[in-house]
């Protein structure tokens, strides 16, 4: 019978969804570092809302998003960074891969191992950018002024047709 214990199986269960939950506030916490440099404050900085709520979602402890914002404000700390890489893949697949890191050169070096490991090469950057729709992030004015001018392109003539291509990622600070 050893080895049979429910506290055992308890424990193991335990630690691998502490490691999952540990991964996921990682990745939030650079977000939310990332997000706080552009301002501290979430009424007026819209990526850190959106990263604070994200955060909020996934039950991450206060203490944990207060010290992300903290740290994009301290000098000494590691400076996180986003890079932005393009790739062609297999078949002619068009990547484009966006990260968050401390060190470029090691994350981009990383990136082009796996990259020709799996038969696809890096590109220069915007060569395949067009490709990709970007979604936009608004504050609830701009949002209101975008409504306003559809609107006003719903009622002329032979416009459906750009409306209905336009995409928004609707995202406002309450």
């Amino acid at each position: 019978m050893s080895g049979h214990s429910r506290w055992s199986q308890i424990k193991h269960k335990k630690s691998l969804t502490d490691q999952k939950r540990g991964q996921v506030f990682s990745r939030i916490s650079k977000n939310i570092t990332l997000a706080a440099r552009k301002g501290a404050d979430p009424k007026s900085n819209v990526s850190l809302a959106n990263a604070v709520e994200q955060a909020r979602r996934e039950n991450m402890p206060n203490d944990n998003i207060e010290r992300a914002i903290k740290k994009a404000s301290e000098k000494d700390g590691a400076q996180l960074e986003e890079i932005v890489v393009e790739a062609i893949g297999p078949g002619g697949v068009a990547l484009r891969i966006k990260g968050v890191t401390d060190n470029k050169n090691r994350t981009i070096s990383e990136i082009k191992k796996v990259l020709s490991n799996h038969e696809a090469k890096m590109v220069q950057p915007g060569s395949i950018g067009w490709m990709f729709n970007t979604p936009a992030q608004v504050d609830e004015q701009t949002q209101q002024k975008i409504d306003k001018l559809l609107e006003a392109l719903d009622d002329l003539d032979g416009v459906n047709d750009v409306i209905s291509n336009l995409k928004f990622k609707n995202q406002s600070v309450k």
